[in-house]
C-alpha cells in the first residue's frame, strides 16, 4: 500500500491557496492548478514505487518473561530494490499485559552486518498470564519523502509471563545461602531447636537455661545443651487474590509483590530442608499444590504461582481458611499474604485467622499503605487537602486497630514496604525455625 506522507500533503495545502491566486489573477490559466496536483499525484506514486518492495518481516520474542522486568522485542525488515530515503517505522499492538496501552512504536536502524533493518522496542510486563502481540504495522518512506510504503501483518507471538524471580537471582541471597547453614550439602543445623544434638562446654554469653545440670554434676566444669534444628516443616503460603490485593503499588498489583517475597522465601526455605505449599483464594478456594520437598522442584512453585489469578471481588476468608485447615494434618506455618480496605472485611479476616491459629503458627504478611501514609502526613494548604488528611489518618488508625487484634491473637504480622519485604519474611523465618516452635 502506497499512502503520501506529512510533507505531500503539506505540498497540496500550500497549494491550494497558489492555485486560487492564479484562478483570480490569471483565469486563463487555470488549468496550471490541476497540472500542478497531477503532477504532485504521480510524484508521490513514483516515490512510493522506488521505495522498495518488502521481502521479509519477522518479529522475535522470548517465549518467556518475569514481570516487570524488560523484555525486548525485536523486528526485523528486508527491502529490496530500496535506494536512498527514510529508516522505516513500525508499530506494535500487543496484550496489555505485556506493558501499559498495549502498543509502542520504534524506528528501524540499517544492520551494518547485513542488508535488514533492525528495531527493537522495550516492554515491561505488569500482569502475570500469557500475553500476545498480536499485529504489527511496518512503513517507510520514498527517497523523496513524499509517500510511504506501507504493510499490515497479523502476529500470534505468545509470551508465558512469570512471576518476578529477581531476588532469588540476587548475589545478595545466593551469597547468604552459601554461607549459612542452608547450603547445598545438607547439613544439621544446631541452635535453639527441640532435638537433642550434642553437649559442649559452657561459655559466658551462652543462655544459662541450655545448662544440662545432670551431665555438669557428674563433670568437673558446666555443660550446656546443644539441640538440632527441626527439619521436615511444612510452610503453607497463602495468597488473598481478591481486590484488595490487585490494587497496584509502585506500579504492580500487591499479589504480585507478595508472590515475589513468597518464592524467594519458599527457596530458602527448601534449601533448609522444609516442605513448601502454595495456597490462593478468591471468593473460594483456587489452588492447593502438593508439598514440594526438593529445591530441585521449585519450578513447580513458580509454575503455580503463575496461574494466581487476579479478582474485583472481596475474598471469602471463612471459607478459604476453613477449606485449608481441613486440608492439613499437622501442625504447620501458614504465611497469609493479605490487605484490607474497611473495617467489616477485616472483621470476618480476623475471626477466620484466629480459629486458623488454634492449630497452626500463622504469619501475617502485608505490605504498607505508603501512599495513605503520605496522604496522612502531607501538610493541608487548602480545606479538600485537611479533608482528605483527616481520612487518610482514620484508615490508616483502622488499619492498626486491626492489625493490633491479630497480635493479641498470637498472630505473627509483618507490615513492610515491598521492598523490604521479601527479606523480613526470610528473617521472621528462620527466627520461627530455629526456635523450633512450627512442629
Amino acid at each position: 500500500m502506497i499512502v503520501p506522507t506529512a510533507r505531500s500533503l503539506a505540498l497540496a495545502a500550500f497549494g491550494a491557496p497558489v492555485a486560487l491566486l492564479v484562478a483570480s489573477s490569471a483565469p486563463s490559466a487555470w488549468i496550471v492548478a490541476p497540472a500542478a496536483c497531477f503532477a504532485l499525484l504521480v510524484l508521490v506514486v513514483l516515490d512510493g514505487l522506488v521505495a522498495g518492495v518488502l521481502t521479509d518481516l519477522r518479529v522475535i520474542a522470548p517465549a518467556d518473561a518475569e514481570i516487570g522486568q524488560e523484555l525486548d522485542v525485536t523486528v526485523l525488515a528486508d527491502i529490496a530494490g530500496r535506494t536512498m530515503g527514510g529508516l522505516p517505522e513500525a508499530a506494535l499492538a500487543f496484550d496489555p499485559r505485556l506493558g501499559d496501552g498495549g502498543k509502542a512504536q520504534l524506528r528501524l536502524t540499517a544492520d551494518p552486518a547485513s542488508s535488514s533493518f533492525v528495531g527493537r522496542a522495550q516492554l515491561t510486563p505488569v500482569r502475570r498470564g500469557t500475553g500476545e502481540v498480536s499485529r504489527i504495522w511496518l512503513r517507510w518512506p520514498g527517497p523523496l519523502g513524499l509517500a510511504h510504503r506501507q504493510t499490515t501483518r497479523d502476529l500470534e507471538t505468545k509470551i508465558r509471563i512469570w512471576p518476578d524471580l529477581t531476588p532469588v537471582r540476587s548475589p545478595a541471597l545466593q551469597t547468604f545461602l552459601r554461607d549459612a547453614q542452608f547450603g547445598l550439602i545438607a547439613r544439621r543445623i544446631r541452635g535453639e531447636g527441640t532435638q537433642f544434638e550434642a553437649l559442649r562446654e559452657y561459655e559466658p554469653g551462652m543462655d544459662r537455661r541450655r545448662i544440662d545440670w545432670k551431665s555438669s554434676a557428674r563433670q568437673t566444669r558446666l555443660y550446656a545443651r546443644e539441640n538440632e534444628s527441626e527439619r521436615n516443616n511444612q510452610i503453607v503460603f497463602a495468597f488473598d487474590c481478591g481486590q484488595a490485593m490487585c490494587e497496584p503499588v509502585d506500579g504492580l498489583p500487591r499479589i504480585d509483590r507478595a508472590v515475589s517475597a513468597a518464592l524467594t522465601s519458599a527457596y530458602v526455605a527448601l534449601k533448609g530442608g522444609d516442605k513448601v505449599a502454595l495456597f490462593g483464594f478468591g471468593q473460594r478456594p483456587e489452588l492447593f499444590t502438593p508439598f514440594v520437598t526438593d529445591s530441585r522442584q521449585f519450578h513447580r512453585l513458580q509454575s503455580a504461582a503463575s496461574d494466581l489469578d487476579y479478582h474485583a471481588a472481596e475474598p471469602n476468608f471463612t471459607l478459604a481458611l476453613a477449606t485449608l485447615a481441613s486440608q492439613l494434618k499437622r501442625r504447620s506455618l501458614i504465611v497469609l499474604f493479605s490487605d484490607f480496605t474497611d473495617p467489616t472485611s477485616a472483621q470476618l479476616m480476623v475471626e477466620s485467622i484466629g480459629r486458623l491459629v488454634e492449630r497452626h503458627l500463622v504469619l501475617f504478611v502485608t505490605l504498607e499503605d505508603t501512599e495513605l501514609a503520605s496522604l496522612a502526613q502531607a501538610d493541608p494548604e487548602t480545606v479538600n487537602d485537611v479533608a482528605v488528611a483527616v481520612t487518610a489518618g482514620t484508615l490508616a488508625r483502622q488499619r492498626a486497630i486491626v492489625l493490633q487484634k491479630l497480635r493479641q491473637l498470637n498472630v505473627d504480622v509483618i507490615e513492610a514496604p515491598w521492598q523490604a519485604v521479601t527479606y523480613r519474611l526470610i528473617d521472621r523465618y528462620l527466627d520461627i525455625k530455629r526456635s523450633g516452635s512450627i512442629g
